[in-house]
């Protein structure tokens, strides 16, 4: 058997895949950065919390930051690399609010960004996150896509045939 598609997607679920990864990438970009916080706000045992921790950190998407010395007291914040992975959280809670919640959010997102209103003040609306092309600002949709497989040997379908 030939090997699997080389994939983006693929690496990066190797890396953040599994369930308690993304849920404390979800708690350090809400604001729960010490342990027991995570262990109570996710609900993943101990062990496999410090595991998946540990993971993170080495993979560069958190660093480790001691804020106690006695006893030695850990936080976690995000990287550059796990700051980018905030757009994923983001489009896989819309995602699980429109097709798992039956429209009973559980939380909702204030985004204060965008030119001051009247007045001068800056005022917070529900972000309702969507991906757009960076070239002309549209909003991408299925049907507006096509793929261009760079792997050697690989096609939109799957391997090439052998010559």
């Amino acid at each position: 058997m030939k090997d699997a598609r080389p994939c983006s997607i693929a690496g990066t679920l190797a890396l953040v895949g599994e369930k308690y990864s993304l849920l404390v990438l979800r708690e350090v970009s809400l604001g729960a950065t010490r342990f027991d916080q995570l262990v109570r706000n996710i609900g993943a045992p101990r062990d496999v919390l410090t595991t998946r921790l540990k993971r993170l950190v080495e993979a560069g998407l958190l660093e480790k930051i001691a804020y106690s010395d006695k006893p030695p007291r850990f936080e976690y914040r995000p990287t550059r690399a796990g700051l980018d992975l905030e757009p994923v959280l983001l489009t896989l809670m819309a995602w699980g609010d429109r097709h798992l919640n039956d429209g009973d959010r559980p939380m909702v997102l204030e985004h204060f960004g965008g030119p001051a209103h009247a007045g001068g003040h800056v005022t917070g609306h529900e972000l309702v996150p969507v991906v757009t092309c960076a070239e002309c600002g549209e909003e991408v949709r299925h049907d507006d896509l096509t793929a261009h497989p760079l792997a050697p040997g690989w096609t939109v379908t799957g391997p090439a045939a052998a010559v």
